[in-house]
């Protein structure tokens, strides 16, 4: 279900899970964003009164990674209580991001995840993913 401002204190904890070093206002602060913007959406998964999963798409426009057209929805981040894993629900979240991006106006839907993250990388795979690139990216200070 598409997720509302009333909701953000509920999801928090699994936002922590998913990018844990920002701080819990931090984490409201990307929630509140995703939901009041027209390029972003949030969707939730509450089974038993207990918010077990969270999935947050955008529209990018521009280049995005083995894709030909713009703007691309793109899966921005989805986690799942560990308990609730396997059980259908990422994959579920996951439908509702690209229904919100076809009614968008997007033809391709992507998503990225770090090279070391085997578990990201088989989910993406098992519910149609196709592995476009793998890439290292460098950075140095010049100051």
């Amino acid at each position: 279900m598409k997720a509302s401002i009333e909701q953000i204190k509920e999801m928090v904890p699994l936002i922590m899970q998913l990018w844990p070093d920002n701080t819990m206002e931090e984490a409201e602060n990307i929630l509140r964003e995703y939901i009041c913007s027209e390029e972003t959406e949030v969707f939730t998964q509450v089974m038993n009164e207990r918010y077990v999963g969270v999935a947050l798409c955008a529209l990018r426009h521009g280049y995005v990674e083995g894709c030909d057209t713009s703007p691309v929805g793109y899966l921005e981040g989805i986690v799942v209580e560990e308990s609730y894993r396997k059980k259908g629900v990422a994959n579920s979240l996951c439908k509702e991001c690209e229904d919100w991006a076809r009614g968008k106006g997007c033809i391709e839907f992507a998503s990225d995840c770090e090279w070391t993250n085997d578990i990201s990388l088989q989910f993406h795979l098992k519910i149609g993913f196709k592995e476009e690139n793998r890439i290292i990216c460098f950075r140095k200070k010049i100051d």
